[in-house]
């Protein structure tokens, strides 16, 4: 005779488990978000509170020199939305794989990437433009955050400490294909990191370069005099594209250095990538900005990254060996 199991869960624990479940829906809330960023820029619209904020919608603002200010800003959205697309996936996988089996460097690097893209929001008030609607969907995200980083760390195997993200995944021959692909995948993400902390310390500062301009034609003294408003909303969005970029790039990284080679691996890095710079390049042919210049380390970015994934493709790719299958293996050899 069988005893039933009683099943005493509550549906609040059932629901959230270990806190993976979290993390995945803050991974797929990001996705969602990005992708939304990007239907609003090819539809050409602003959101409802950048309308309010800068009395001018974008379909009167597109009538102002041939329409190229509301091109460069939604350039800046579009390269945002994919950034955010891209850490999306990265957190799913973090959250499915690696954290799953209690690695602590992936925990870690939640907390890492989590500190700098949440982080990033309080770089929109440089120039003073509190964007309520990211500000709302920060708040709303945070608490699933934290609730899944606090609820996932009793799981973790130990060693559980930050130093964990020291430690590399595998052992690596760098002179191999794959110690070279790895090579390119690091120093891609290390660009990254570097590009989107520049974009986000110029848009709380200066806002533009010099080809920011001249591919808009018109000076900031006349971006002031159509509104006192625009700059401030252009900075904001430089400042958030610069901090999801710089968390695109910490968690490249160390998913490259601590992530055991794999094909989950290897495919999200190939999709994030994919999204990632195909939307930050293929927006500014779309709306003409072509200038080389400012192309230029997106375009190299984009070529590294590629040929690091080339290069790691065999090894990540590599079917494993069963365990029964080596013990055949060695019984044959010893007969």
């Amino acid at each position: 005779m069988q005893t039933e199991v009683r099943d005493n869960r509550g549906i609040f624990s059932a629901l959230i488990g270990d806190g993976r479940p979290l993390l995945l829906f803050i991974g797929l809330g990001l996705i969602l978000s990005g992708g939304f960023a990007l239907f609003l820029s090819a539809t050409r619209h602003f959101l409802p509170h950048d309308v309010q904020f800068l009395g001018i919608t974008a379909e009167q603002l597109c009538g102002i020199d041939n329409c190229r200010i509301v091109y460069f800003m939604f350039h800046d959205r579009v390269a945002f939305g994919g950034a955010l697309i891209a850490v999306g996936a990265l957190y799913m996988w973090l959250a499915e794989f690696p954290l799953k089996k209690g690695e602590a460097w992936a925990w870690w690097l939640f907390v890492v990437s989590g500190l700098a893209g949440f982080g990033s929001f309080l770089a929109y008030l440089g120039y003073g433009y509190l964007d309520t609607w990211h500000g709302a969907g920060t708040l709303l995200l945070l608490p699933f955050f934290v609730g899944g980083l606090a609820r996932s760390f009793s799981s973790l195997v130990k060693p559980r400490g930050i130093r964990t993200l020291l430690q590399s995944g595998s052992k690596v021959i760098w002179r191999s294909p794959f110690g070279l692909g790895k090579a390119l995948l690091l120093a891609t993400a290390g660009g990254m990191i570097a590009g989107g902390l520049t974009v986000m310390t110029v848009g709380m500062t200066s806002v533009f370069v010099p080809q920011d301009l001249q591919f808009m034609g018109v000076t900031a003294a006349k971006l002031q005099a159509i509104s006192p408003r625009l700059i401030p909303l252009i900075a904001h969005d430089r400042a958030g594209f610069g901090g999801a970029i710089c968390t695109v790039g910490i968690t490249v990284l160390f998913c490259v250095w601590c992530g055991r080679p794999s094909r989950s691996l290897w495919q999200v890095l190939c999709f994030a990538g994919l999204v990632g710079f195909a939307t930050a390049i293929g927006v500014h042919p779309a709306v003409g900005y072509n200038d080389l210049v400012h192309l230029g380390p997106a375009i190299a970015g984009a070529f590294m990254f590629v040929a690091g994934l080339g290069l790691c493709y065999r090894t990540m790719n590599k079917p494993r060996r069963k365990t029964g299958d080596v013990i055949l293996k060695t019984q044959s050899l010893g007969r």
